[in-house]
């Protein structure tokens, strides 16, 4: 599904404008990338944790000499499913009923 095709489902589904369901989705998107952007994570209780995470300077070993390097520090994006969305992603709970 593509962002044009969720925003067809999300109206559909919420019965409102293609518009109004665009301009939700984008806001959703702006707060949720200014505060893991602010270093505050966003859960959605049952469906997704979006989070800022930062690694520290390690040493590891190159797989094919064996060699010593150094592994510099990081920070990634992290974006964890929860057992709400595990459960119905993975077949133990049945998805929501969407209309037609």
């Amino acid at each position: 599904m593509n962002r044009r095709e969720l925003i067809d489902a999300v109206a559909n589904e919420a019965e409102v404008d293609k518009k109004t369901a665009d301009a939700v989705l984008r806001a959703f998107q702006d707060v949720v990338f200014a505060t893991v952007a602010a270093d505050d994570p966003v859960t959605i209780s049952g469906f997704v944790k979006f989070a800022k995470v930062k690694t520290n300077a390690r040493m590891g070993r190159n797989p094919a000499t064996g060699e010593a390097i150094k592994i510099p520090a990081r920070t990634k994006a992290r974006i964890t499913p929860l057992k709400g969305f595990k459960d119905v992603a993975l077949g133990t709970v049945k998805p929501p009923k969407l209309k037609k």
